[in-house]
């Protein structure tokens, strides 16, 4: 009978992490939960038991280091060597960026890009010594298309693709059997919306085709069990990517025109309304967000079998895209060169 895996998710409070939490405990895994509040994690720790799995609470926050290496060490007390590890956490800002003030886009990269980054280098102390294990980036068709009015979260999730295909190569030429992947998630329905740092007058949220986190969760346990180097969650994350791919000035255009009311609802912001940037707002973790009449049923995520194939076409074009341009241009240096060296008559 094969062990429990180990694994360790962050953000495991609410949303994404908590989903994942829940579909690696159906698994019997044993999981660190990690997250700000203690006392949501401990919710969660209740919820995977009884799901069948184990877990232990580790309240840290991603944007520390020296937190995220400690709550690795005691995840490895308790359940033995980590298996695979989920860097999810993430926060955010709805803001135009002439209004961003400078510790905002600092505490939104801090958690978004270099939370993925300690959890990584946290992983990677224990798996490549091993020489085994899985980190399984969260990512964002927002990873790929930048959108107006959340340029401090786009940015960092750009960043985490950059450094996560650096290290990638950097295992390949290694030999490592470290295994890296990102799940590009669309717009989901998780209570981000409900305590995001906003200057809108009405309530955030998502914009485009909604997609519940129990999907995205499905992906990621998906992914650590089959590798793959990407997954694209939704149809709507396959169009955000190839059309950044085929027209990014289109895109440009269509998302000034349609990207901002599209982020706000007419509902207004409560009074005292609070926002987890800097503190957690304690009491209000769950795993779905205010808008299950608008999201799609399950089922309707395109696969991870879809998906690879969709990557291994869009990849060979873009291979065939970049020979043809490369013997183009090698064809005109040496057109170049040979007049050149052609004596005029």
């Amino acid at each position: 009978m094969d062990m429990p895996r180990t694994v360790v998710i962050t953000g495991a409070s609410a949303g994404v992490g908590r989903a994942t939490a829940h579909a690696f405990a159906r698994t019997g895994a044993h999981i660190g939960l990690i997250a700000r509040d203690a006392a949501a994690l401990e919710e969660v720790r209740g919820e995977v038991e009884a799901l069948g799995g184990q877990a232990i609470a580790l309240p840290a926050d991603v944007a520390d280091a020296k937190a995220v290496e400690a709550a690795a060490s005691r995840t490895e007390d308790a359940f033995g060597p980590i298996d695979v590890w989920v860097n999810n956490a993430m926060a955010t800002v709805f803001s135009p960026v002439k209004d961003l003030a400078p510790e905002e886009l600092h505490r939104v990269t801090e958690v978004t890009y270099y939370g993925q980054v300690h959890g990584t280098m946290a992983a990677l102390r224990r798996m490549r010594r091993r020489d085994r294990g899985r980190i399984i980036q969260v990512g964002s068709a927002l990873a790929y298309r930048g959108i107006p009015l959340q340029a401090a979260y786009c940015a960092a999730k750009h960043a985490v693709v950059g450094f996560t295909d650096s290290l990638r190569c950097e295992l390949i030429h290694d030999g490592s059997n470290v295994k890296l992947t990102t799940v590009h998630l669309p717009a989901m329905n998780t209570p981000q919306f409900s305590w995001a740092r906003t200057r809108f007058s009405g309530r955030p949220q998502p914009v485009g085709p909604i997609v519940q986190p129990e999907e995205a969760a499905d992906a990621i346990v998906w992914a650590s069990e089959h590798g793959g180097r990407e997954l694209w969650v939704g149809t709507s994350t396959m169009q955000a990517v190839l059309g950044q791919m085929a027209a990014p000035g289109l895109m440009d255009r269509y998302l000034a025109r349609n990207a901002y009311e599209a982020q706000s609802r007419e509902e207004p912001l409560p009074a005292g309304y609070r926002d987890n940037l800097f503190e957690p707002v304690s009491g209000v973790h769950a795993t779905r967000g205010a808008f299950d009449a608008r999201a799609d049923a399950p089922g309707r995520s395109l696969r991870a079998g879809t998906v690879r194939a969709l990557l291994a076409g869009a990849g060979l074009a873009l291979a065939a895209g970049m020979l043809a341009g490369t013997a183009m241009g090698t064809a005109r240096r040496v057109e170049e060169r040979e007049h050149e060296r052609t004596p005029l008559r």
